[in-house]
């Protein structure tokens, strides 16, 4: 354990923000500086200076953003996972590339956000990161599954027909089954009918636990 792990105070979390945006870390300093339970340790302008610092601080979530100067994101988080550093990365990110959602996944990341996400939903986020939860936002989700990567590597979703993984995307997306039936062009009744199919081949309750475990399996 590092020195400054054996300085922090007992029971928070500690928070290393990576971001080229200046006005963006001065927001996050604001917001996470107010809560009991969260001290911010440090603040990265770029990827080499996060990889740095994480190693220098060994703080409990990184909250990175995917667009760095001399290291981009994706990097960085396969810097980390070479690492025996315990933190947990968060990505918090403008980025809308598709691709990127599994590239973060797969490099190691424990959450994908993106930065218009509400600032309390923000802050469970990152003290559900530290519990060990994997965690996406729904567009992140859908993203992830529509990309081929989770079915390749889940066993449940590779049980899947084609069009039960459209389902499971537009579920993961937040969409209900009425406004799935219209983008795909089938009837309600038949949208449940998939969205039954899909639950019970996943061995899951409901959707988002669906979608969540595409996720956790693809990390394995």
């Amino acid at each position: 354990m590092t020195a400054a792990a054996d300085a922090r105070p007992a029971g928070r979390i500690t928070v290393l923000i990576a971001d080229d945006h200046p006005v963006v870390r001065q927001g996050l300093q604001v917001l996470l500086s107010v809560q009991d339970d969260i001290e911010v340790a440090g603040e990265a302008a770029d990827g080499g200076q996060a990889v740095a610092l994480a190693a220098e601080l060994d703080p409990d979530v990184i909250l990175l953003d995917l667009k760095l100067p001399v290291m981009d994101g994706v990097a960085v988080l396969r810097e980390l996972r070479g690492s025996a550093l315990r933190a947990r990365a968060l990505v918090l990110t403008s980025a809308a590339d598709r691709g990127l959602v599994a590239q973060a996944m797969q490099a190691g990341a424990a959450g994908f956000l993106y930065k218009d996400v509400d600032p309390d939903a923000l802050v469970r986020a990152i003290r559900s990161v530290h519990d060990g939860h994997t965690l996406l936002a729904p567009e992140a989700a859908g993203s992830l599954l529509r990309s081929g990567a989770a079915a390749s590597a889940v066993t449940g979703i590779g049980a899947l027909t084609g069009r039960e993984r459209e389902v499971l995307a537009q579920l993961a997306d937040g969409r209900s089954n009425r406004e799935i039936a219209r983008l795909l062009r089938v009837s309600e009744k038949t949208v449940k009918t998939h969205v039954s199919s899909v639950l019970a081949k996943l061995g899951v309750a409901d959707r988002t636990q669906a979608a969540l475990l595409a996720v956790r399996q693809l990390e394995r």
